[in-house]
């Protein structure tokens, strides 16, 4: 195995926050078309208790901390996102 990945490969992964809860899936991935790199993950199904009214976010790509079976974040934030409209 060479540690790379495709683009497809990541979405319907869930994703962890460093604390072990689970955030949601990903949706997409966000491509910098310039320099051909992720920039963002798109995150569906999140949890009320985390993102005001469930819902969907995107999370920076430097949030990342390990991508395997599942995604794990090195970072989110402590207070439930807000929900604006």
């Amino acid at each position: 195995m060479t540690g790379e990945m495709s683009v497809s490969q990541l979405n319907g992964k869930e994703i962890y926050l460093p604390d072990g809860r689970l955030l949601g899936v990903v949706g997409e991935t966000v491509i910098d078309g310039t320099q051909l790199c992720a920039t963002h993950l798109f995150v569906a199904g999140c949890p009320d208790e985390l993102v005001e009214k469930g819902v969907h976010l995107t999370i920076p790509w430097r949030w990342v901390r390990s991508i395997g079976d599942v995604v794990i974040l090195r970072w989110f934030p402590k207070t439930p996102i807000p929900y604006e409209q």
